[in-house]
Parts: C-alpha cells; sequence; structure tokens
C-alpha cells in the first residue's frame, strides 16, 4: 500500500468507491482488484487500495491518480462490477500524529455540507479539535487526511489507526466528543457517519501487494 502520510506533490484526485456487499464483502473485493491485476497498469493512476468493513457489510476502493482523466478512461474498460462509478476528490489536508509505518486499521468518516467554504470550516475545526487535545486522548491514531468532493458537498477523513481497540477507545474519550462539538458548531455540515476498514489488497505500478484476512 502506498503510504498515505508521505508527501503526496503528484495527486492531483482520489477516487473513492464503495459498495454494499451483504454477506460477499471478499468476494466483490476480489472480483474488483482480479479485474484491476489482470489490466495493463494506467498511466496517470499512482495506487488503488482495497478496503473491508469490519462491522458492516461494506468494501471501500480508493485510488489515488496524478491525471484525473485517466480513472475513467481505466475503469470504462473493466468488466462487471470493477466499473462502479466513484466519487471524486481533491486532496485537501493531512495531519500526522504518530510515524509508525503500518496501520491495523483505516476509518473513513464522511460529511455532508452546503458548499466549498463548509467543505474548508470543517476541516479547519476538526483538525484545530485533534491538535488541541493531548496526545493520550487519541493513543492509537497515526494520521488523517482529509478529501473534498469535486461537487463541493462532501468531505471524507481518512483516518489511519495502530489498530481496532485504539478506534474503539478513542470513540469513548474526550478527542471524540471534541470533534463531534466541532462539527455541531458549524453550520451547514451534517455528518454522515464513519466505517472502520481493514485492507484487504493493494495494487500499484510496481504490481501486486496483498494483505488478504
Amino acid at each position: 500500500m502506498a503510504d498515505p502520510d508521505s508527501p503526496e506533490p503528484d495527486v492531483a484526485a482520489v477516487f473513492v468507491t464503495r459498495w454494499y456487499t451483504p454477506a460477499a464483502t471478499a468476494a466483490v473485493l476480489q472480483e474488483v482488484t482480479a479485474a484491476w491485476a489482470a489490466a495493463p497498469w494506467p498511466p496517470g493512476l499512482l495506487s488503488l487500495d482495497a478496503y473491508a468493513g469490519v462491522t458492516a457489510e461494506t468494501a471501500l476502493l480508493y485510488v489515488r491518480a496524478a491525471d484525473p482523466d485517466a480513472y475513467a478512461r481505466h475503469v470504462s474498460t473493466l468488466p462487471g462490477v470493477a466499473r462502479r462509478t466513484a466519487v471524486e476528490y481533491r486532496p485537501h489536508r493531512a495531519i500526522v500524529l504518530d510515524g509508525a509505518p503500518t496501520a491495523g486499521c483505516a476509518v473513513v468518516a464522511d460529511f455532508d455540507v452546503d458548499d466549498p467554504p463548509r467543505q474548508e470550516q470543517i476541516v479547519t475545526s476538526v483538525v484545530r479539535a485533534l491538535e488541541q487535545t493531548p496526545p493520550e486522548h487519541h493513543r492509537g491514531m497515526l494520521s488523517a487526511r482529509f478529501h473534498l468532493s469535486v461537487d463541493g458537498t462532501r468531505v471524507l477523513n481518512l483516518a489511519r489507526w495502530t489498530d481496532d481497540a485504539a478506534h474503539e477507545a478513542f470513540l469513548a474519550g474526550a478527542t471524540r466528543r471534541a470533534t463531534l462539538r466541532a462539527t455541531a458548531a458549524t453550520p451547514g455540515v451534517r455528518p454522515i457517519g464513519f466505517q472502520r476498514y481493514h485492507l484487504f489488497r493493494s495494487l500499484g505500478p510496481t504490481r501486486i501487494k496483498e494483505n488478504q484476512p
């Protein structure tokens, strides 16, 4: 998996696709990643990370692109469920809280917003809440990377954690309450919720790296 906390000057866009997969998460991810692996790696795309939901029947694909148009061109050539439409985001801001190289899980949180100014406001508010609380209140959080949808209606935060237990402890702690207060205090912002994921498989120009359950 490409390190999501390293500098990313080449990343012009991120594409996120989700599937509701009752009782078939692994099968869907296997089909999608096999379709990508079977095709020549497309110029303009940097990496693909496929995730399986931990507590819900969901699957998520996270693709980094240097050329946003390359994604649509490539996906249009793929078969079956791999052609599902993605939401296009622009990388906006990232904070690194711990330099540990390996994450045990990723947590994706989404916000519905009224317009682009609200996108930036909620990111600023959440980052401030994280930075102003003591590290022991969010122990195990490695990083948070914020993305703004190109249509101005969504914000996505991909946070990396050491393991599931650390995230569960965070949910009961002070930093979580601070981020909720920050969201509530920002007009025009509505939290959609979050989902915790485990990495299923990664692909990139150097071909295949797997981390399958």
